[in-house]
């Protein structure tokens, strides 16, 4: 069988080559260069996607759809994260650090599928291990077929025969095309094949989940288009030392792009967590300084999150800055606010900032419980169990208000928190009448001190 044309092209300015060369002689970069296709053999792209009819422009109106259905995949959390359910002919793409619980999450999804056909293709385990964890967690289901596979075509073929209603494919990475040359997890076999699968599985209107591995920086492995590819990009994330995962969304075609499914990791397999808070909120029973509650917002969900602070005077002459699961330029600010507004001395002072439980917080709505931390541990006063934090700070030291505060009063209202602290802003359509919980609104920095102090 001829092979496909290839040409080696620079992935930084676009110059090619026939080929490969290690330093770009157009823009002077090193290791830019990737095989690519340019001429495909017709007879092996017709024989897989099958299609045959061409395509006709057609007006919008003239466009007709059926209702979006979605699959339930007997999983809260995944549910919740995909956009309430799985689409059809949807592409998933999972991503996640080595042994952070990846195929464990498809495995016990595609096992506790009984009513659907489900095709689970490895290309990193055998057989009789992959039975063995389907033992461990518990699960044995007719309908989920196991193959261990890494040839394209040979896929293909399973597809074909089996005529599965799901798929799942661990990993892409390890995937080869005998239209190219390159070893398995260059970038170039990872475009053609999650190109290949993507015509195939589009054309049947069969969902598919894709497991990739990450980069040393935290990023997908492969190029980025295979993420352009897919409907769905989820990064499955956690702290080994605690134990809990999280499943983040980072792009959703079919639903919000900002949800939030959290797991436990255990010996049986993975548990849905359905109050976020008890993992990340403490049980202590005595009162510190320099720990605050946030009520924070992860697309429709609220959680509350804690706040710890710890400021001290700085060993050295250049004062620490340090922050775990919250933007430091962002600490820096905060901490400038109070310097130049209010006037605590924090230059010479070691700040460092974490959020309880190992996850990653972006909601401005943090600000206030950060500026409550850091003035605690400051004072060295503790700030009571029963109180939590949602507004952000300007740069001027005002509390500015933050969308949906309605949800974030009501799960801190049945957590049984006693009063929360807001924005002034924020009052605004809220009844007080419906709430226990006791309603602060603040207009600055000066009146959250003058309150919690």
């Amino acid at each position: 069988m001829a092979k496909a044309k290839t040409r080696y092209y620079c992935q930084n300015c676009g110059a090619h080559s026939s080929q490969w060369i290690g330093k770009c002689s157009s823009c002077g970069e090193w290791n830019t260069y990737v095989e690519e296709v340019i001429e495909k053999t017709a007879s092996k792209a017709i024989s897989r996607s099958g299609r045959q009819e061409k395509s006709v422009p057609l007006r919008i109106k003239d466009i007709t759809y059926n209702k979006e259905e979605r699959i339930n995949l007997n999983s809260k959390e995944l549910n919740r994260v995909l956009g309430n359910g799985l689409v059809y002919g949807s592409i998933v793409l999972v991503g996640g650090e080595p042994g952070i619980g990846k195929s464990t999450l498809l495995l016990q999804m595609a096992v506790s599928l009984t009513r659907l056909r489900v095709l689970y293709v490895s290309g990193e385990e055998s057989e009789q291990q992959i039975r063995l964890r389907a033992e461990r967690i518990g699960y044995v289901n007719d309908n989920c077929l196991i193959v261990t596979e890494t040839d394209l075509d040979t896929i293909i073929g399973h597809i074909k025969s089996v005529k599965p209603e799901l798929i799942v494919i661990d990993s892409v990475q390890t995937l080869h095309s005998q239209n190219l040359d390159s070893a398995a997890g260059s970038v170039s076999q990872i475009r053609e094949c999650a190109a290949e699968l993507q015509q195939y599985t589009k054309y049947l209107n069969i969902p598919l989940f894709l497991i990739g591995h990450i980069t040393k920086a935290g990023n997908l492995a492969g190029p980025k288009v295979l993420e352009h590819m897919v409907d769905t990009v989820l990064q499955f994330e956690g702290d080994r030392n605690y134990g809990y995962r999280i499943l983040r969304t980072l792009k959703n075609r079919f639903g919000s792009a900002s949800e939030l499914g959290i797991f436990e990791m255990h010996n049986e397999g993975l548990r849905e967590v359905t109050n976020p808070s008890e993992i990340l909120l403490s049980h202590q029973n005595n009162d510190l300084s320099g720990v605050a509650i946030s009520a924070t917002l992860e697309g429709m969900r609220p959680i509350l999150i804690e706040v710890q602070a710890l400021v001290s005077t700085a060993a050295y002459g250049t004062p620490q800055r340090s922050a775990t699961g919250f933007d430091v330029k962002r600490l820096n600010m905060l901490l400038a606010v109070l310097e130049k507004r209010n006037g605590f001395r924090l230059s010479s002072k070691d700040v460092f900032l974490n959020i309880a439980g190992g996850i990653k917080v972006d909601d401005p709505a943090i600000d206030l419980a950060v500026v409550a931390a850091i003035l605690s541990s400051n004072e060295d006063l503790p700030l009571s169990k029963k109180h939590c934090f949602a507004a952000e700070v300007g740069l001027s030291g005002e509390i500015r208000s933050v969308n949906k505060v309605d949800q974030r009063i009501k799960e801190a209202d049945k957590l049984g928190f006693e009063k929360i602290y807001i924005s002034a802003h924020n009052q605004k359509g809220i009844d007080k009448s419906q709430h226990q919980i006791e309603i602060i609104p603040l207009k600055t920095v000066r009146d959250l001190f003058l309150k919690i102090f």
